[in-house]
């Protein structure tokens, strides 16, 4: 099973993270080592791929929260494990509850308050982008926990790249201009999606040395899933942070 893992987020004690890849046990076309229950594939299988995956973590499936993400600006504080949840942003200060988010290709990102103790993840396609996704994690986590900007360890997971990602205009005019390339006289763009995201984190005042941002493109990648790349047959990751208990300290 091949596991991405973070080097920033690795060398804090206090949380464990991993993003799922294609490269699980027993991979199988056309879904590989998927997580989603919700493109066709077989149940029991995903649910095996993701007990699989979650072991590797020391998580269970019943404290990891997976929310129906819908490109929305919804940003969930929880407490507790909760299943049917609605949004695409996770916020706890609890112990042992893992923070999922699901991908093929849109950002992903993962918040770490070493002072507060807090995290977050937060799943950013040009849709979240657009409504600001982000920003209003941020500013959850700066009223509802106090966090400041110089204590946030951020992780920005393998997207799509610019250079693969061609939009339309009806797209390309949610942005400004500076993450937009036109392609020639056509009225087809490329999208730099993780400029927008990296730009967000530093204008909230995130010191560029705690921003750590994979330089993996999940469409030319192979080892990532990608639905621009695979379409109806791509499956989807799970990038999954927890704080540890305090017993495991």
């Amino acid at each position: 099973m091949l596991i991405l893992r973070s080097e920033k987020l690795s060398k804090e004690e206090n949380i464990v993270f991993g993003l799922s890849t294609k490269i699980g046990q027993n991979p199988r076309e056309p879904f590989y080592f998927n997580m989603s229950k919700s493109i066709g594939d077989d149940e029991k299988k995903v649910l095996n791929n993701r007990k699989l995956f979650l072991n590797k973590l020391n998580l269970t499936q019943e404290n990891v929260v997976i929310q129906k993400q819908t490109h929305s600006a919804i940003v969930n504080i929880i407490d507790a494990p909760k299943q049917n949840l609605e949004g695409d942003a996770l916020i706890t200060s609890t112990p042992n509850i893992g923070l999922a988010v699901s991908t093929a290709d849109c950002n992903n990102i993962y918040l770490y308050d070493k002072s507060k103790n807090v995290i977050a993840a937060v799943h950013s396609g040009w849709r979240g982008t657009e409504k600001k996704i982000l920003k209003k994690t941020l500013i959850k986590l700066k009223e509802s926990f106090n966090s400041e900007s110089k204590d946030l360890i951020v992780f920005i997971g393998p997207s799509i790249s610019k250079k693969n990602y061609e939009v339309g205009t009806e797209v390309a005019t949610n942005f400004d201009e500076k993450y937009t390339e036109q392609k020639g006289n056509s009225d087809k763009y490329l999208l730099d999606l993780q400029s927008g995201i990296l730009d967000t984190l530093l204008e909230f005042g995130i010191p560029k040395s705690n921003i750590e941002k994979s330089s993996i493109c999940s469409f030319q990648n192979n080892k990532f899933q990608s639905y621009r790349r695979n379409g109806k047959n791509s499956g989807r990751a799970l990038g999954v942070l927890a704080l540890r208990p305090t017993n495991e300290l």
